[in-house]
């Protein structure tokens, strides 16, 4: 669902043709903008490895 509301908030900046690509990989400062955000959202909804304890099978 996550991943769902980070790429809707891309398809805007991706159709808007208003600022040159300047950023790095060819991408306009409004799409850089967008995956900071979503990369910002995933970071804060993101849990510690060490927090998380082993599951044990069962046999």
């Amino acid at each position: 669902m996550r991943q769902l509301l980070a790429l809707a908030l891309l398809f805007p900046a991706a159709c808007s043709g208003d600022d040159e690509p300047s950023g790095p990989g060819g991408v306009t400062q409004s799409e850089a903008a967008a995956l900071n955000d979503a990369a910002a959202m995933l970071d804060a909804n993101s849990v510690d490895g060490n927090v998380l304890t082993p599951q044990q099978k069962e046999p």
